[in-house]
């Protein structure tokens, strides 16, 4: 991935192309995961996304972006994760009309302030769907051998809104419940606290915070909290785009 001195996509990934759907599973009730195939291949950093563009007969068009929640090593494939939104016009038609073999356009990889470039520390805090990103992250690690270097805390309203559920739990992760938890949990339910980061900090790593605005701010007030530096904090905040 070449990005400019500033951090900005290079021009080149800006490019439209005509993505493949190779499959498409269920997260959770309301979250979809489809892998594409690209025809231009082009790496990515975890943390990037791409834009995914539906255009209608008549010529109307509507855009949207999403993490890439696949890791850099599946070269010539990503996975983007989507939560179907009420009327949400294109996450309302990826889940209930895309199937495998159709054709989407997407464009990217985009961003460069929220990459991690997985040779150094990182501490991940996702809230919801804000785990995506930070899951490209977390596989990325694992695949490389590095899982020492990353630390993950999840939020999540109960175990059916976990995303990845059969892949995210490890040493090196933690969930936690904010509305309803499974047997034998250790944590009781609540949001998501300052002692709850506390262990995973390890001084000196990079901080990646993604979620809805409000638990954006929450989380960072938690990490200041234990004494981690507001300039290592790097924060995605996401709201409504259908």
């Amino acid at each position: 991935m070449t990005l400019t001195p500033g951090g900005a996509t290079h021009r080149r990934t800006l490019r439209w192309q005509t993505a493949r759907v190779l499959a498409v599973r269920d997260e959770t009730p309301t979250a979809r995961t489809f892998r594409l195939a690209l025809p231009e291949p082009r790496p990515h950093l975890p943390g990037q996304y791409y834009a995914l563009r539906l255009t209608a007969p008549d010529g109307y068009s509507a855009t949207r972006s999403y993490s890439v929640a696949s890791a850099p090593e599946e070269t010539g494939e990503i996975e983007l994760t989507v939560e179907r939104l009420a009327d949400g016009e294109v996450s309302e038609f990826l889940h209930e009309v895309v199937v495998p073999g159709d054709e989407l356009e997407v464009r990217g990889p985009i961003g460069g302030f929220f990459a991690w470039d997985g040779t150094s520390s990182a501490l991940l805090v996702g809230g919801g769907s804000g785990v995506v990103p930070l899951m490209a992250m977390l596989r990325h690690a694992r695949r490389t051998g590095r899982p020492d270097l990353v630390r993950l805390v999840v939020s999540a309203r109960s175990p059916a809104d976990l995303y990845y559920a059969d892949e995210l739990p490890g040493p090196e992760t933690l969930v936690v419940y904010t509305r309803q938890a499974p047997p034998g949990a250790g944590r009781a339910v609540g949001r998501l606290a300052a002692a709850d980061l506390a262990p995973f900090v390890r001084g000196g790593e990079d901080v990646f915070v993604c979620g809805s605005p409000g638990f954006a701010d929450a989380a960072t007030a938690a990490l200041e909290e234990v004494g981690v530096p507001v300039e290592s904090i790097r924060v995605e905040r996401f709201g409504p785009s259908g």
